[in-house]
């Protein structure tokens, strides 16, 4: 499957993973379910990638993506340069357990930095 519906319209959906992407992104690190955690890692990942180039090129296409300015800037001056020496994998997903409402298994996604 190329990608996870996650129950929602493409719209929705859409919006959802911007949100998701954008929160990491600022914070570094987001708990949420693994579904979602499967869905965003990807996106993380190739916006980390466009960082990685850098031109002005890549901070449009970044832009149009992500929702705060002021994370794209982060992204382009600190976490493309750390990531320069690494070809990919720059997520990790730790497995947290179940949620206690619905039984949900939750994960934490995390930025690799060392």
């Amino acid at each position: 499957m190329p990608y996870q519906k996650l129950s929602r319209k493409s719209g929705p959906r859409r919006a959802l993973l911007r949100g998701l992407v954008t929160s990491f992104l600022r914070t570094g690190s987001i708990e949420t379910t693994a579904a979602r955690a499967r869905a965003i890692r990807p996106l993380a990942e190739k916006m980390i990638t466009l960082a990685k180039r850098g031109d002005l090129h890549a901070r449009r296409q970044a832009l149009a993506f992500l929702l705060d300015e002021d994370v794209v800037t982060k992204l382009f001056e600190k976490i493309g340069p750390k990531m320069e020496g690494r070809d990919g994998g720059y997520t990790r997903i730790v497995r947290k357990g179940p949620r206690r409402g619905d039984g949900a298994p939750m994960v934490i996604l995390e930025l690799l930095t060392d």
